[in-house]
């Protein structure tokens, strides 16, 4: 496996223009044209570092090949919990190789880093990794015609 190095996105914003094409692409009917969400926006408010939402990009040998944020907003079936692992993304040529683990523990880092005990994560697609990282599943729940892992990580 290749060293994984992880940094704010704050501090490299000249990826911005990549990093939305990553979700436009991966995520077409939530940004894709005439749809309700703005991926550039969406970066743009993940620039910070010491306050939430955080963006955090992973980079293989120099290049940028994944993302993940940490973010306050809850998801709706949550409200009450926070903060968020969420927007994560490795490209589809990298995906397996820890990238996205390494991302999660940034995520952790981070969280732990501003004082949160616990982080949550809602995915229909990373179960695996996330339990495989030490996360517990707490509940599923249906949203938008699907089915909703809601998962915890204790810092």
């Amino acid at each position: 496996m290749n060293s994984i190095a992880i940094k704010p996105l704050a501090t490299v914003p000249e990826l911005l223009p990549l990093l939305q094409g990553w979700f436009e692409a991966e995520w077409p009917g939530y940004y894709g044209l005439g749809r309700r969400g703005n991926a550039r926006q969406d970066l743009l408010a993940y620039c910070n570092v010491g306050s939430l939402p955080i963006g955090m990009v992973a980079f293989s040998q120099g290049q940028a090949c994944g993302f993940a944020a940490l973010k306050g907003e809850p998801f709706p079936s949550h409200p009450h919990l926070s903060p968020w692992a969420g927007a994560a993304y490795v490209q589809p040529s990298m995906r397996r190789q820890g990238i996205g683990a390494a991302l999660l523990r940034s995520l952790e880092a981070r969280a732990a880093q501003l004082g949160h005990t616990s982080l949550y994560c809602a995915t229909a697609t990373s179960a695996t990794l996330l339990l495989r990282c030490g996360w517990q599943l707490l509940e599923v729940v249906p949203h938008e015609a699907t089915q909703i892992g809601i998962y915890e990580r204790a810092l």
